[in-house]
């Protein structure tokens, strides 16, 4: 009921402001110039541009003006409000995991810059990237395995960072950005700078180096989440040449690192176990591109990338699993190649057809030790991956002849090899093939209708196949071990989806040149050998005498849950002209082990998002106002899981004055939940943070 208001609520909100915005565009027509509505544009869907409005499935892309505005300090920050996404594990940055449509871990791809995000760890989040470093960010839901292989299964968020393009209008040579920002529900402190230039003829370079330091976070109840410090430092170098009109060769390298004191669980809501991380990521990327317009037949991207994650955890007490002075690490590298091409071709009535198909290849290798031994849990291991991948694009205007308006089939497939290997428990192998089949249905130039069928998996990782060691104990008696048991008989997940839509896009629909869009979608989904982790601990004193060695002791491993399945639904909408910009998200979850009845992914409340802001182009400024509702969530096995429901609402204000003397001046100011009030998210044992005051100011020469 309470989402159900909010939603009625909100697009009244929106609707107002719109007849009333909708005129004030129409008289400025003649006055001030004033800014265009532009049309997002879509490059992970389909490998290709294009139209997220067209697509056959939900993508959701976040432009680099919406993000700016969120005065971002994780990458949580900028995606709250997407349908269907979550980050679990606390308000610490390191802990934070995000989920797709049930989907977490490893079954999520990331990639930055198109080099793929593989850090996998329990407790110590799933990558590493500085919010101050990314232009936009792409969020394709459902299954994606048939264009990017392992991890497809609850789709793909994809990260690319500034360029200098990006940052130079026409004529410009060289140029610097400098900002500095606070907030005080942790009082953290950010500078930036960025430089910039075209030194020469084809030629760009970009550097920018951040700095962030915070400390203990503030809670909606207005306790204090201690051992919570950071102190990041990100850089970015980035160089394209365009030797000719057709090529381009661009190197960047990126670098994330932090140290941070806090718990060696980073997700956990005490304070003991402490350690000091040092954590470091590192990107090395090459790519080049050719494309010619006057050549149908090649339009090439060649990516060559490596990762490398670094997560040092020193002990500084002994309530761990582990004396004080220990050093834990962790250390995964990946190196990757992709290659991909697009081939254009016109056949009779209009019809247009485009092929993509190419090869992806990368190996990761993870490396665990604790002290002068192995560290439990984190297995010294390797896994092999490769790839080849079509599909084809065929746009049909007038179907048979007689049929109205357009149709768009995406037919694909997918091959995928891979190995792992570990001296624990010798090796695995398997290979998968992943088919997907899109129709969109324009029947005219505002609707749309879409369906979209695809299948996707997810190998088993090297920490689900071979780990081994202690997990958690008990201080009870002698002590209660419950230890990691390998099983490299892991089969992969394996899932299909069956997404149904459809979508209204109006012009003109209050005032000259404004825009309405609504897409909506339902998706069922069925899966197979779902990988779940069964820990078997006897209750002391219940089930077991603790005293006597051995007799309570447990044990962890990985295993296939043989029949699941998920459903929910998708809304996603946006208004805008010239004075008003508003969005709506809305989503559902819901999931279950079909032969036990047990609920299973990581389901959310249903939950509503809003964003509505003022062009108040007379003073150059922006004021906006976000809310994020979720309903009561009883979806659960445990009743400790459950979670009441919460609003929480969110102010801002930009402004870029355009006066000569002072142009190039922008200062963000904001307050997050700002009725401060005290809920916590699903699978997250600490509350969310409570009022937080933004501040960011920025000067480009």
């Amino acid at each position: 009921m309470a989402i159900r208001k909010y939603l009625h609520v909100g697009l009244g909100l929106a609707l107002a402001f719109s007849q009333t915005m909708g005129a004030s565009s129409a008289r400025a027509e003649d006055g001030e110039a004033l800014e265009p509505v532009l049309e997002p544009v879509s490059v992970t869907a389909t490998r290709n541009p294009i139209d997220p409005f067209e697509y056959p499935g939900m993508v959701t892309v976040l432009e680099p003006e919406g993000l700016k505005t969120r005065q971002a300090s994780t990458p949580d920050d900028l995606l709250k409000g997407v349908p269907n996404v979550e980050f679990t594990g606390g308000p610490r940055r390191t802990g934070e995991v995000p989920s797709l449509r049930g989907f977490s871990g490893p079954d999520v791809i990331i990639t930055l810059d198109g080099a793929r995000q593989n850090f996998d760890s329990g407790h110590d989040g799933r990558f590493f990237i500085d919010p101050s470093l990314v232009r936009d960010v792409e969020v394709l839901r459902g299954p994606a395995s048939s264009l990017y292989g392992s991890g497809g299964m609850g789709g793909v968020i994809a990260f690319r960072t500034v360029r200098a393009e990006d940052l130079l209008a026409p004529g410009e040579k060289v140029g610097m950005t400098l900002s500095g920002g606070y907030q005080s529900v942790n009082r953290e402190r950010l500078g930036t700078v960025i430089a910039y230039g075209r030194p020469g003829a084809g030629l760009d370079l970009l550097a920018s180096v951040t700095r962030r330091a915070s400390g203990a976070i503030k809670l909606g109840d207005g306790s204090e989440l201690d051992r919570t410090d950071d102190d990041i430092v990100a850089g970015l170098a980035k160089a394209g040449w365009r030797f000719d009109r057709h090529q381009r060769f661009e190197a960047s390298f990126q670098r994330f690192s932090n140290e941070a004191q806090e718990p060696n669980n980073g997700q956990g809501t005490g304070s003991g176990g402490l350690v000091e991380k040092d954590i470091r990521a590192d990107n090395l990327r090459f790519a080049y591109g050719y494309k010619n317009p006057a050549n149908p037949w090649i339009d090439l991207d060649l990516v060559l990338y490596r990762t490398e994650f670094r997560v040092d955890e020193l002990r500084l007490d002994d309530q761990g699993t582990g004396p004080r002075g220990e050093l834990l690490k962790r250390d995964v590298d990946t190196l990757g190649l992709r290659l991909d091409n697009r081939s254009r071709v016109k056949l009779p009535g209009a019809i247009q057809v485009t092929f993509t198909y190419g090869g992806e290849a990368y190996r990761d290798r993870q490396d665990g030790g604790a002290g002068p031994g192995e560290r439990d849990g984190v297995p010294d291991a390797e896994a092999d991956f490769a790839g080849v991948f079509g599909q084809t694009e065929i746009r049909i205007p007038r179907p048979l002849g007689v049929v109205p308006g357009e149709v768009l089939l995406i037919p694909g497939l997918r091959y995928d090899h891979y190995r792992s290997a570990s001296p624990i428990a010798g090796g695995t192998e398997d290979r998968a093939l992943s088919p997907r089949l899109g129709v969109s249905y324009l029947p005219t130039p505002w609707s749309l209708l879409f369906a979209h069928y695809g299948a996707a998996f997810r190998a088993p990782t090297v920490n689900e196949l071979f780990p081994n060691g202690v997990h958690f104990r008990i201080p009870i008696g002698p002590g209660v071990t419950n230890r990691f048991v390998p099983n490299p008989d892991l089969a992969p997940q394996r899932i299909r989806t069956l997404e149904l839509g459809a979508g209204l896009d109006f012009r003109d629909v209050l005032g000259q040149s404004d825009r309405l869009r609504l897409k909506a979608a339902h998706f069922r989904i069925r899966g197979e050998d779902f990988i779940d982790l069964e820990v078997v601990q006897p209750r002391p004193f219940v089930d077991c005498n603790p005293f006597i060695p051995g007799a309570c002791d447990g044990t962890t491993r990985a295993v296939n849950v043989a029949d699941a399945r998920l459903w929910g639904n998708e809304i996603e909408a946006s208004y805008e002209n010239r004075r008003l910009r508003a969005g709506l998200g809305f989503s559902t979850i819901d999931g279950e082990n079909r032969r036990s009845g047990e609920k299973l992914g990581v389901l959310t409340p249903p939950r509503l998002a809003l964003d509505v802001a003022l062009k108040l182009a007379g003073l150059d400024a922006l004021a906006g106002w976000r809310m994020l509702a979720a309903g009561e969530f009883d979806k659960v096995n445990n009743p400790a899981d459950r979670r009441d429901g919460y609003a929480v609402h969110d102010f801002y204000f930009v402004w870029t004055p355009r006066e000569a003397s002072i142009k190039g001046l922008r200062i963000d100011l904001g307050v997050d939940n700002a009725f401060d009030k005290a809920y916590s998210r699903v699978f997250t044992g600490a509350l969310e943070p409570g009022r937080n005051f933004k501040a960011r100011i920025a000067y480009t020469f």
